[in-house]
């Protein structure tokens, strides 16, 4: 897996330096995200906020770097977990306003529970992945609207609690993103 990190950042810095060609639209994009994603056996649907890096290596491919933070609830409020995602996504732009999405993301967690279940809070890093679409959409020459849907695959290893056995951590997110020319 960090074989394939480390090759999609390369990818990242090698096509900073391509897309200082004038003829790719915003070669480089950042701005905040706001999302509202449902795990598959969490509690309820939850806001998910934080910001993207979107780099256009030409006006079919790209790569977009984002940081979030999430909370979500289980086994009726007695598991809490908070996640930092950090995620690298590939973009393919068959037109120039669609992109499908593909990557991977480093999930920074932390497990509170609820202090009757007698287990003692944890942090924890997974990996996951997620694939999606969505439309990025120029606003003006240095402002773009976005929107996405993507899918993550994500499990989530609970200590054995009432309530929390064969949990289900995948997700599905819907974000809306408004993005800044940098460069």
């Amino acid at each position: 897996m960090f074989k394939v990190f480390a090759l999609m950042v390369g990818l990242l810095i090698c096509g900073s330096l391509y897309a200082q060609s004038d003829n790719i639209r915003n070669p480089v994009l950042i701005g905040p995200q706001l999302g509202f994603y449902k795990t598959a056996d969490a509690d309820n649907m939850s806001l998910m906020y934080g910001a993207a890096l979107r780099l256009k290596l030409s006006n079919a491919l790209g790569f977009e770097g984002s940081i979030n933070y999430r909370r979500e609830e289980f086994a009726d409020g007695n598991i809490k977990v908070d996640t930092w995602p950090v995620m690298l996504t590939g973009m393919i732009y068959p037109v120039e306003t669609i992109y499908g999405a593909i990557g991977i993301g480093w999930y920074n967690t932390k497990v509170m529970y609820a202090s009757s279940l007698g287990r003692a809070d944890k942090a924890d890093q997974k990996f996951g992945w997620h694939f999606g679409a969505g439309v990025e959409i120029p606003v003006s020459e240095v402002v773009a609207l976005t929107g996405d849907f993507r899918y993550v695959f994500l499990n989530y290893n609970f200590e054995k609690v009432p309530g929390s056995g064969n949990v289900d951590a995948n997700y599905f997110v819907i974000t809306a993103g408004l993005l800044f020319r940098i460069h």
